[in-house]
């Protein structure tokens, strides 16, 4: 049952999504070459604890329990990459999705970030990706249901030559990271039941993940790190988005700008 919040709940939830981009600030600040994945997680459960935020992905039931408060996903990994002592190298891009609760009411926001000087394909993988959550917050305004929504995105993803992942959907967010609807990035015959109105109080994690090749993708032994089938790179980009009466409202808005802006 897809809950709408109220203005108010909704700006608690801005709270949440204000700290998530925090953050993403601290993530976009200490990623260069030769810093560990392992060591961005650890500055992130940091900046938690001292707000006394619960991280919403730490111990997040699955065949294992996930063991980190970030997911680290480089290059051809999707998703839910496991933090380590991975160094970055210059050429990646990693992906980074974080979220927490805080006063009862979650953020969640994921962005992808080229370590250093990226080839010419990461950096327009990076563009594509980012375009298409673009896209998403500003049909939303425009648009009665959510297909519509999904159809633009990945138009444009295809349009580019690339693959939106299928594999994985956002989600509603509230109170819980994973509420109802759940939200597709993509348009097929499966989807016809994922649709959903757009109407005001709802809450969205959108979240498109665009592969450089193929869509489809598989599962790591660590139960967890999803990566490409081919082995092309991947991006992946969220935000946690309010449907207002004056349009879309991003709640975690400060992700993916420049530190310091």
């Amino acid at each position: 049952m897809i809950t709408l919040k109220s203005r108010r709940e909704i700006e608690l939830m801005r709270d949440s999504g204000q700290l998530v981009a925090q953050a993403h600030q601290l993530v976009q600040s200490m990623i260069a070459p030769g810093v560990t994945t392992g060591e961005i997680d650890a500055a992130v459960e940091h900046l938690f604890q001292q707000n006394d935020a619960t991280p919403l992905f730490k111990g997040y039931p699955g065949k294992v329990p996930f063991p980190a408060v970030t997911c680290m996903s480089v290059n051809e990994h999707v998703v839910h990459g496991i933090p380590s002592n991975r160094k970055l190298q210059e050429g990646d891009i990693v992906s980074v999705d974080t979220g927490c609760r805080l006063n009862g009411w979650c953020g969640d926001a994921a962005w992808s970030y080229p370590v250093g000087k990226v080839d010419a394909l990461k950096q327009k993988l990076l563009r594509v990706g980012e375009e298409a959550l673009g896209v998403a917050i500003r049909e939303i305004g425009r648009c009665e249901i959510w297909q519509d929504v999904a159809r633009s995105m990945q138009a444009g993803v295809k349009k580019a030559g690339f693959s939106m992942v299928e594999e994985f959907v956002g989600h509603g967010i509230g109170q819980e990271m994973h509420e109802d609807p759940q939200v597709p990035n993509y348009v097929n015959s499966s989807t016809k039941r994922d649709n959903f109105a757009l109407e005001r109080g709802l809450v969205l994690a959108i979240e498109p993940m665009v592969n450089a090749g193929t869509k489809k993708v598989r599962v790591l032994a660590d139960h967890w790190t999803v990566e490409t089938k081919d082995g092309e790179p991947s991006v992946h980009f969220e935000h946690t988005v309010a449907l207002t009466a004056d349009g879309p409202d991003v709640l975690t808005e400060g992700v993916g700008q420049s530190v310091g802006r």
